[in-house]
C-alpha cells in the first residue's frame, strides 16, 4: 500500500454552538423556524432517480402545537417498495465498484454542507417537528450527525488499510466487498443523527439502502435526503420510503435479496424482525447481518460518598433533556439516605426552575413529548403511581395536551425497588428514586444488575475510587456505556462509541469502526509470484 493512500481528511468533533442570547447562530436559526413554521412543505418518497407523489398522504404536525400542520409526506404501496428495491439493486451495479476516495467525497461534503448551509435548516426541521429545545437539536441534527459522516470516512480508510502479512513470494490482501444485495435502514424519530447514520454508513461500505424513517421524523429526514443530493449521492443508492410499518418490512424482509438490517427503535419490534428473517433464512441469497439498537431502563446508582449537587444535575439533565426521550436516558436512580435530602433539595429547586413550552422560546429547557400515543401511555404511569402504596410522585406530575403533548417533568418516589417504573421503559420525562441503606451498597448493586431486561447506559457516581472500581465490576454487563460521575447520555462520535447488550441491542457500536464492519463482507487474495510445479515435498525424499 502506498504511504499516503489513505490520507483523507482528519475527522474532528463538530463544535456546538451556544445559541446564547444575541448570537448570530440564534438569530438565524429562529428565522428559519419562522420560514419553516409558515411553510408548507411536501415529501415525496426517494426512489431511484424519482421523487414521487402518490396522493396518499399524511399530515406532518408539531407535537408542542399539534394543530399545526407543517407539511404532509407521501406513503407507498406495496409496489412503490418493490420499486425501491428493484432501484437499489440496479444502483449497486455502479456504486460498490466506485472507489472508495469517491464515495468519501460525497459524505464529506455533506457533513460541510450541515456544518453551514444547512445547518439552520436541519437544526429547526428536528425543532419543529421533533420537539427539540435548540440546544437538543444542535447537538444531535448539527453536530453528530456531522460527527457520523466525518468520522466514518476515517474508520473506513482504516478499516481498508488494516492488511495481512505477506512474505517475498506471496502478496496476501484483504477487499472488503459490500454485502451482497440490500440494506433495510430503520430509524426512530427521536435523533436527526441516526436517521442520517443508518442509510449513510452502509452506503459508505459501497451498499446500496431502503431505508424508511419513523413517521413523527419525516420533516428532518427531507431535509437529510437534500443534503445527500446535493452532496452528489447517486440515484437509488439510498432510496426512502414510507408507508405503513408492518407493510413496508413485510415486503423487504420476504425479499429474497435482503443483506442487512440497520435498526433503532424498541425491543419488540426488533425481536419481530429477527424472528422474520429466521423464519425466512432459506430464501436468502446470504446471511443477513443484523445490527439494532433498542430499548434502554437506564440507571444512575451514587455511592454515599458522591456529591449530591451532582448527583442531582446527572438526574435533572440525564432524565429531562429531550423529555427522556432518550433511549439512554435516566429512569431509575438509586440514592443512599445520608445523601437523599441533599439531593432531593437540588433536584426540586432545578426542577422548580426549569421553563416549559415551544422550542421556539429558547428559554425553555422542558418541550413536548413526540404523541398523543405517548402522552397517554406517560398520563397512565403518572396516574397509577400517584394511587399506589408503594409510591408517590414527589416533584411534578402534571400533564396536559389541549395545545400540545406537555408532560411535566415528574420524579416518583418507591419503596419497591421492582416497582413497575423501575423496571419499564417509558421514554418520557418521569424518574423513579429507590433510597437504600448506606450499607447496603454491595447489595445496591446486585440490584442494579438484576432488575431490567435492558443494558444500554449507566452511572455511577462516587468520590471513593475503590467504590467506582467494585461498581465498573459488579455492573460489567448492565450497561453497554458505563459513565462515571456523570449522567448517562451524551455520547459522541469517536469519543465514546455507542450501543448495549442483553435487550438493548446487539452492541455494534455506532460512532466507531466496529459498526462499519458490519457492513463489508471479506474476501482475501493470496497471489504466489513462484507457482511450484512438483506436488513433492522434501519429506517425500
Amino acid at each position: 500500500m502506498l504511504k499516503g493512500f489513505f490520507n483523507v481528511p482528519k475527522a474532528v468533533n463538530e463544535p456546538v454552538k451556544s445559541y446564547a442570547p444575541g448570537s448570530p447562530e440564534r438569530a438565524a436559526v429562529a428565522a428559519t423556524y419562522s420560514k419553516m413554521w409558515n411553510s408548507q412543505v411536501e415529501v415525496p418518497l426517494y426512489i431511484g432517480n424519482e421523487e414521487i407523489k402518490t396522493g396518499n398522504t399524511k399530515n406532518m404536525t408539531a407535537p408542542h402545537d399539534h394543530q399545526h400542520v407543517v407539511g404532509v409526506y407521501h406513503q407507498a404501496d406495496r409496489a412503490l417498495v418493490e420499486k425501491a428495491i428493484v432501484s437499489a439493486l440496479e444502483a449497486r451495479k455502479k456504486w460498490a465498484a466506485m472507489a472508495w476516495e469517491n464515495r468519501a467525497g460525497i459524505f464529506l461534503k455533506a457533513a460541510e454542507l450541515l456544518a453551514g448551509p444547512y445547518r439552520a435548516k436541519i437544526n429547526a426541521a428536528t425543532m419543529i417537528a421533533q420537539s427539540k429545545t435548540i440546544h437538543q437539536a444542535e447537538i444531535d441534527s448539527a453536530c453528530e450527525l456531522i460527527d457520523f459522516l466525518r468520522y466514518n470516512v476515517e474508520f473506513m480508510t482504516k478499516i481498508y488499510a488494516d492488511q495481512p502479512a505477506s512474505t517475498s513470494d506471496m502478496w496476501n490482501r484483504v477487499e472488503y466487498r459490500p454485502l451482497e444485495g440490500f440494506v433495510y435502514a430503520i430509524t426512530p424519530f427521536n435523533f436527526t443523527a441516526i436517521a442520517g447514520n443508518l442509510p449513510s454508513s452502509a452506503a459508505l461500505m459501497g451498499n446500496v439502502v431502503v431505508w424508511k424513517p419513523a413517521a413523527t421524523q419525516v420533516y428532518s429526514a427531507n431535509v437529510i435526503m437534500e443534503v445527500f443530493k446535493e452532496a452528489g449521492l447517486p440515484n437509488g443508492v439510498i432510496n426512502m420510503v414510507m408507508g405503513d410499518s408492518g407493510m413496508v418490512s413485510d415486503v423487504v424482509l420476504n425479499n429474497p435479496h435482503l443483506a442487512g438490517v440497520h435498526f433503532t427503535g424498541s425491543t419488540g419490534v426488533f425481536n419481530d424482525i429477527w424472528k422474520t428473517i429466521g423464519q425466512n433464512i432459506a430464501n436468502y441469497k446470504t446471511y443477513p447481518r443484523i445490527v439494532g439498537e433498542t430499548g434502554g431502563k437506564d440507571f444512575i446508582v451514587a455511592h454515599p460518598s458522591a456529591n449530591p449537587a451532582q448527583v442531582a444535575v446527572g438526574i435533572a439533565r440525564g432524565a429531562f433533556e429531550f423529555q427522556g426521550q432518550k433511549c439512554s436516558a435516566a429512569s431509575r436512580v438509586y440514592v443512599p439516605q445520608s445523601l437523599w435530602p441533599a439531593v432531593q433539595a437540588k433536584l426540586e429547586a432545578d426542577m422548580k426552575s426549569m421553563k416549559m413550552g415551544s422550542p421556539e422560546d429558547m428559554s425553555n429547557f422542558i418541550t413536548a413529548v413526540i404523541s398523543e400515543a405517548s402522552f397517554d401511555k406517560l398520563a397512565r404511569y403518572i396516574d397509577q403511581a400517584k394511587k399506589d402504596s408503594d409510591a408517590e410522585v414527589i416533584i411534578g406530575g402534571n400533564y396536559d395536551k389541549s395545545k400540545g403533548y406537555f408532560i411535566e417533568p415528574t420524579v416518583i418516589l418507591t419503596s419497591n425497588p421492582k416497582y413497575t417504573t423501575m423496571e419499564t421503559e417509558l421514554f418520557g420525562p418521569v424518574v423513579t428514586i429507590y433510597i437504600y441503606e448506606d450499607a447496603k451498597w454491595s447489595e445496591t448493586l446486585k440490584l442494579v444488575d438484576e432488575t431490567s431486561e435492558y443494558a444500554l447506559t449507566g452511572a455511577v457516581f462516587s468520590k471513593c475510587r475503590y467504590a467506582v472500581e467494585e461498581a465498573t465490576i459488579a455492573l460489567q454487563n448492565a450497561a453497554g456505556n458505563f459513565y462515571i460521575n456523570d449522567k448517562p447520555t451524551g455520547a459522541v462520535v469517536g469519543m465514546q462509541p455507542f450501543g448495549g447488550a442483553r435487550g438493548s441491542g446487539t452492541n455494534d457500536k455506532a460512532g466507531s469502526a466496529q459498526n462499519l464492519l458490519r457492513w463489508a463482507s471479506v474476501r482475501t487474495i493470496k497471489e504466489t509470484f513462484v507457482t511450484p510445479e512438483d506436488y513433492k515435498y522434501p519429506f517425500l525424499g
